[in-house]
C-alpha cells in the first residue's frame, strides 16, 4: 500500500513527516537511528511505509543513538542520522554531535520541536536549538514550512558532507510534520571537496626532496579504502617513515614497513623525538590538535621549527594554529590519486631511516608485563593475530585505551572506530552501529568498566537487531584515567574514583547475551573463541589489578614520584 493510499489524498499531496522521509531516502540515507518521541510522531508514521528502504533502529538512550548515527557517519563518509525528540532528547544527544564536530564526522540531528503556536513560551521541553547546539554543529536550523523540507535536508547533507565534515541540526516543529504539502522535487547530494592545484603539488614534491629527514602524517575524516592504498603506495614507492594521528590508526596498514607508529596519548617516545627531528613534515588530513601535539608541545606554535606542508578538507582550518609553509586546501581523496604516482628524487637516502624507525614501533608494541593475573598486552597481541584483518575494534575513553592503542594492529581500513573526542561511553553504541551495517565483519567493543556502563543499556540494542558484537569490559573497579591523575598529584588521597558495579556476566546474560569471565591471560583465547562462534552478542569480562594504571605505569609507581 503507498502512503498516499494510507493517508486517502491526492498523489501530490503528502505530509510533512512524508516528505522528510523521501527526502532522506533520495539523498541516499539506509540507517536511521534513534529514540521515538512523541514530538516527531508524523515522521515515525512515515517511516512505517519506508522500512524496506530506510530503516529505524531503536535505541535505548539519545546518547547511545547519537554515538551510533556518529559511528556510522566514520565508517561510511555518508551523514549518520539520528532521531531525537525535543528537550531532554536533544540534550541527551548532544555528546554524539560533539564528537562529531570535533571528530569531523558527517551526521545530521533531526530533533522533534514544540508546535508553532508554542514558540517563546517556554512550552513543555521547549529549547531553542540554533541557539543550543551553535557550539556543535556546522549548521542548525529549524523547518518550519513543509514545502521547504527538500531545500532544508538537500542543504543538511552539503553542508555535513562538504568542507571540514561535520554535524547539522534539524529541528521539526510537530505541526509542520502534520502540514500537507507537494510532493518535492530532489536531487541527491554529492559532496563538494577541495582540489589539489598543479602547483601545490609541484611545491610540496620540491619541499619534500629538499629533506633530509622527511615524516609523513595522516589523520583526519575523508579516507577510503582506495585513498589509504594510494597513500601507501606513495610512501613505499619512496621509502618514506608515516605515522598517524591519535585514534586514525587505520589510515594506514599498521604490519607495512613503511608504518611507524601512532602520534596519540602515550606515544613512543622514539617516535617523538622523530617528528621533533623531522625537518619536513607532511600532514595529509588531522588538525593537529591537542592529543596529537601532546599539549601543542611536540611542534611550536605558531610557527613550527621546521617545513609543514599542511592538507586539510578545511581551508579554515590551515593557519588557525600552526602556520604552515605550504598549504594545502584538499581531501584525502582528492590528493591521494596525485601522490600515488609521485617519485621524489633521491629518496633511497631515506630508506635506512625508515627501516630503523619500523624497528622502534615494533620494539614499543612487543607485549609488556603489567601487575595481575591478566597481561593486557597479551591480549591484543592474541587478537592481532588471530582475528581478519577487516575486524573493526570500537572503544570510547579511559585508561584501557592505551593497551588497544599501542598493542593491537589494524590493517585495512576502516577498522577503527573511537573518539578523537575523548568521550566515554562511545564504544558500545559505536560497536553496535558497525555490526548492523557490517553483519558479516567481526566487531569488537573495547571498554573499561566505567566506560562500559555509559551505554550498557544499548546492549537491549544489540540484542534486538541481532548485532553480534564481541563486548570486553576491562574491570579494575575504578575510573582509571582519573584515579591515574589523582594519584599522580594527590598520592594516596583517592576521593569520587572508586566504582561499585554489577556482575557483568549477569548482566549481559540477563539481554540474552553469551558472558564469561576471565580471570587469568591464558584463560583468553578460548573465551574470545566462545564469543566468536556463539551467534549471539557476547560479553567477556576481564579482571584488571588496579595496580595496572597504564602499559608503563602502576599507582604505587605515580605514588612514589610524587
Amino acid at each position: 500500500m503507498s502512503i498516499s493510499e494510507v493517508y486517502q489524498v491526492p498523489n501530490t499531496q503528502i505530509t510533512g513527516g512524508q516528505a522528510l522521509i523521501e527526502a532522506l531516502i533520495a539523498n541516499g540515507a539506509d540507517y536511521a537511528f534513534g529514540v521515538p518521541g512523541e514530538s516527531y510522531l508524523a515522521a515515525l508514521d512515515a517511516f512505517h511505509d519506508a522500512e524496506d528502504s530506510l530503516k529505524f533502529i531503536t535505541c535505548r538512550h539519545e546518547a547511545g543513538a547519537a554515538n551510533m548515527a556518529e559511528a556510522y557517519g566514520k565508517m561510511t563518509g555518508k551523514p549518520g542520522i539520528c532521531f531525537v525528540t525535543r528537550g531532554p532528547g536533544a540534550t541527551h544527544g548532544t555528546i554524539g554531535l560533539h564528537t562529531a564536530f570535533q571528530d569531523s564526522t558527517p551526521m545530521i540531528m533531526f530533533i522533534g520541536q514544540v508546535a508553532a503556536d508554542q514558540v517563546e513560551r517556554e512550552a513543555f521541553q521547549e529549547i531553542d536549538y540554533r541557539r543550543f547546539l551553535s557550539e556543535v554543529t556546522k549548521w542548525t536550523a529549524e523547518i518550519n514550512d513543509a514545502s521547504r523540507i527538500s531545500e532544508y535536508v538537500g542543504r543538511a547533507f552539503r553542508v555535513a558532507t562538504s568542507g571540514r565534515p561535520g554535524p547539522v541540526a534539524l529541528a521539526l516543529p510537530e505541526d509542520m510534520l502534520r502540514e500537507m504539502c507537494a510532493k518535492q522535487a530532489q536531487i541527491p547530494y554529492t559532496p563538494n571537496r577541495a582540489h589539489p592545484g598543479a602547483t601545490d603539488m609541484a611545491e610540496l614534491k620540491r619541499l619534500l626532496e629538499g629533506a633530509e629527514r622527511p615524516l609523513v602524517m595522516l589523520g583526519g575524516s575523508g579516507w577510503t579504502k582506495e585513498a589509504v592504498d594510494q597513500v601507501e603506495a606513495f610512501a613505499e614507492n619512496n621509502n618514506l617513515p608515516v605515522t598517524v594521528s591519535f585514534r586514525c590508526q587505520d589510515r594506514f596498514n599498521n604490519n607495512h614497513p613503511n608504518y611507524i607508529g601512532d602520534m596519540g596519548i602515550g606515544a613512543n617516545p622514539a617516535l617523538i623525538k622523530r617528528m621533533k627531528d623531522a625537518d619536513v613534515l607532511l600532514v595529509l588530513g588531522p588538525r593537529l590538535g591537542e592529543m596529537t601535539t601532546g599539549g601543542y608541545e611536540r611542534l611550536s606554535v605558531p610557527v613550527p621549527e621546521k617545513t609543514l606542508i599542511h592538507m586539510h578538507q578545511g581551508a579554515e582550518e590551515l593557519g588557525r594554529v600552526y602556520h604552515p609553509t605550504l598549504a594545502i586546501n584538499a581531501t584525502p581523496v582528492t590528493i591521494a590519486p596525485l601522490l600515488a604516482d609521485m617519485k621524489l628524487a633521491g629518496n633511497e637516502k631515506w630508506a635506512a631511516s625508515t627501516a630503523e624507525a619500523r624497528k622502534a614501533y615494533e620494539a614499543w608494541t612487543t607485549p609488556t608485563d603489567n601487575p595481575g593475573d591478566v597481561k593486557i598486552a597479551s591480549l591484543y597481541a592474541h587478537m592481532r593475530e588471530t582475528l581478519p584483518a577487516d575486524s573493526i575494534f570500537c572503544n570510547g575513553a579511559g585508561n584501557y585505551a592505551a593497551w588497544l592503542h599501542r598493542f593491537y594492529r589494524y590493517r585495512d581500513f576502516p577498522t577503527q572506530l573511537a573518539p578523537t573526542s575523548g568521550a566515554m561511553g562511545y564504544g558500545v553504541p559505536a560497536a553496535i552501529a558497525a555490526k548492523i551495517v557490517n553483519p558479516s565483519k567481526t566487531v569488537v567493543a573495547c571498554a573499561g568498566d566505567g566506560c562500559f556502563m555509559m551505554s550498557a543499556m544499548e546492549l537491549a540494542t544489540a540484542a534486538r537487531y541481532g548485532a553480534n558484537v564481541i563486548f570486553l569490559v576491562f574491570n579494575n573497579g575504578m575510573y582509571g584515567t582519573i584515579r591515574m591523575h589523582q594519584e599522580r598529584d594527590y598520592p594516596t588521597r583517592v576521593s569520587a574514583t572508586e566504582l561499585t558495579n554489577p556482575d557483568f556476566v549477569k548482566l549481559a546474560e540477563s539481554f540474552g547475551a553469551f558472558a564469561t569471565r576471565v580471570e587469568k591471560t591464558e584463560d583468553f583465547a578460548s573465551a574470545l573463541d566462545a564469543a566468536h562462534k556463539c551467534g549471539k552478542p557476547a560479553l567477556i569480562e576481564i579482571m584488571v589489578d588496579q595496580e595496572a594504571i597504564g602499559p608503563t605505569a602502576t599507582l604505587s609507581g605515580l605514588r612514589a614520584r610524587k
